[in-house]
């Protein structure tokens, strides 16, 4: 059984490395000939095994949403904010707001404090923060480059 996954594995390699993708115009951005550095590819596949890349997809499926984006820049300009006022920020109803965060909070990207009859968000930490400001500062680099 791993003799016959080890050749699957290969033969969907080898046709993963060996598959003709005619490039568009006089670019060509394909390696013109099948190399692999070998101690490469198992170092970093070894690490992709570690370090859970599932779990970060989903952090950036989360924020695959626009809604979504402007709820958590909300939330990187001020460090907290009730549900009315991210309603009203990102012109959603208060329903809508609250699915919204209520999914960034089940990701661990956002949390919340009841007061009294209001409820409060913040992001997570310091590294949503950073995540969210670095994807805005890359967005402007892209502009400037356009």
């Amino acid at each position: 059984m791993f003799d016959y996954l080890n050749v699957s594995a290969y033969i969907i390699v080898k046709w993963m490395f060996e598959y003709e993708v005619k490039p568009v115009g006089k670019e060509k951005d394909l390696c013109e000939v099948t190399c692999v550095d070998g101690e490469k590819v198992s170092k970093i596949q070894n690490k992709l095994i570690k370090e859970q890349p599932v779990e970060v997809a989903k952090i950036f499926k989360a924020l695959s949403d626009d809604t979504r984006v402007k709820i958590a820049y909300a939330l990187s300009i001020e460090a907290e904010l009730c549900v009315c006022d991210v309603a009203n920020i990102v012109g959603a109803s208060i329903a809508t707001a609250s699915h919204h965060l209520r999914l960034l909070r089940n990701l661990g990207l956002a949390k919340y404090r009841k007061e009294g009859k209001l409820v409060f968000y913040s992001l997570d930490d310091d590294h949503v923060k950073k995540l969210i400001e670095v994807a805005f500062a890359h967005q402007k680099e892209l502009a400037k480059v356009e």
